[in-house]
């Protein structure tokens, strides 16, 4: 695993985005920089165990290097499933192409898997019984949020789900200031220095764009999701899953 050091050198002024260099570091990144992340790939097995019906299809929204991908695969328990592994960035989605091939031959393709390089929000969601948004939803304009949820909401069949992974806000101000503190400090311990902190929450300044949580749940129960509920949390970070 290659060590995220992109911030060791870049200043924070060009905009975050998912290019070759962080394609390259990818997986350092994500174990350094968002608590609890492991946690939330590994219940996304269980929950692929539980809730994924045969014959349908599952969707890994912004599949980034397919962590969520593997772990849904290895979690399906019914034949004939397909997982649609999508990212809008090349570089992410090459890197994927050579993860799911290793993947295929070391333990045999019995879940197919088809990545696509295309835009989330260009994707028609048909037959669905779990979608994934694992850290994506905050990357798009929050005004074309509620549409990719109708969409998804219409895709699911009865009973399937949607895990939701965000970094949020918190409604108290002072509740807040503590959550980024924590993050931050979280940050230093995996050494990231208070620079490279500071330079990478810069460059995602107007790129990532947080909400509450109980702005996430309203969203869920507008678009006709029956329930919802976060189930797993870490400082500002927070996975819900809700239910077609």
């Amino acid at each position: 695993m290659t060590d995220d050091d992109i911030y060791k050198t870049a200043d924070g002024s060009e905009p975050f985005r998912f290019n070759e260099n962080v394609a390259r570091v990818f997986p350092d990144m994500l174990k350094r920089s968002i608590p609890g992340y492991a946690a939330s790939i590994e219940a996304i097995g269980s929950l692929a165990a539980r809730y994924v019906r045969a014959g349908t299809n599952c969707y890994d929204l912004g599949c980034s290097l397919g962590a969520a991908t593997l772990a849904m695969r290895q979690g399906i328990a019914q034949p004939c499933c397909r997982i649609v592994a999508i990212d809008t960035a090349e570089a992410m989605i090459e890197r994927c192409r050579q993860i799911i091939e290793e993947d295929d031959r070391l333990n045999g393709p019995e879940t197919q898997v088809d990545i696509a390089h295309h835009d989330v929000r260009d994707t028609q969601f048909t037959n669905a019984s779990m979608v994934v948004l694992n850290y994506t939803l905050q990357f798009i304009d929050p005004a074309e949020r509620d549409t990719l949820l109708e969409d998804i909401f219409t895709g699911l069949n009865g009973g399937g789900i949607l895990v939701l992974s965000e970094k949020v806000v918190d409604e108290d101000d002072h509740m807040e200031e503590l959550l980024v503190d924590l993050h931050h400090e979280h940050k230093r311990r995996n050494q990231y220095s208070a620079l490279e902190v500071a330079r990478k929450r810069a460059a995602l300044e107007n790129v990532l764009i947080p909400e509450t949580v109980a702005a996430h749940r309203e969203r869920l129960r507008r678009v006709g999701f029956s329930r919802s509920a976060v189930w797993l949390r870490y400082f500002n970070f927070v996975s819900i899953i809700a239910f077609r």
